[in-house]
């Protein structure tokens, strides 16, 4: 094949690993019945008008199995920190003591937890529309280079048969990663 070819499937590969890696940190942000910090990454606060990620303006720990903290550098922060929070949907009540929010993670009952299995087949779905996404430009660069001139038929349909073994293997890896947050979702 040409380096050109394999310039492209290169390309390809970094690409659809970043979707794989992005929709991973997306599962991360999903509820389970235990207490991540990263379950307040999608959290962004009203601050001064600026919207601004809840972990720019707080430190966030997990001290208990089913216990969150967060303590805000500005301790006037505290109530808009509250409010956004509340406003999410991850189903958490704040209490706040003055300097630290707590957020005591419920129990998750069936229906809750088959919910949140719909929201990370969800995520998992628009993580292989985007690997597809990489495929599909790859493959038009591919017939672009073939009826340039600047490669062969066989070559780019080498080049396609390769293209579709990596896609297959990143989608079999977010299918992976998928299981797992399933299982780590229904443990009981």
């Amino acid at each position: 094949m040409s380096e050109i070819i394999d310039e492209l499937l290169a390309d390809a590969g970094e690409r659809m690993t970043k979707s794989v890696e992005s929709t991973n940190v997306e599962f991360a942000s999903v509820r389970t019945g235990r207490a991540s910090p990263a379950l307040l990454d999608r959290v962004v606060v009203d601050y001064y008008g600026a919207p601004t990620p809840l972990k720019q303006l707080a430190t966030i720990n997990a001290p208990e199995v089913r216990l969150l903290s967060v303590q805000p550098f500005d301790q006037s922060s505290i109530k808009v920190i509250e409010k956004a929070i509340m406003e999410t949907d991850l189903g958490l009540t704040p209490s706040n003591d003055g300097k630290l929010i707590r957020l005591s993670i419920p129990e998750l009952n069936e229906e809750r937890r088959r919910d949140l299995v719909k929201q990370v087949r969800h995520i998992a779905e628009e993580g292989r529309i985007a690997i597809r996404n990489v495929r599909r430009d790859i493959m038009h660069d591919l017939r672009e280079l073939r009826s340039e001139g600047e490669v062969g038929s066989d070559d780019e349909h080498r080049g396609e048969v390769e293209l579709q073994k990596l896609t297959d293997a990143r989608i079999n890896d977010l299918d992976g990663f998928l299981k797992g947050k399933e299982a780590e979702i229904m443990e009981v």
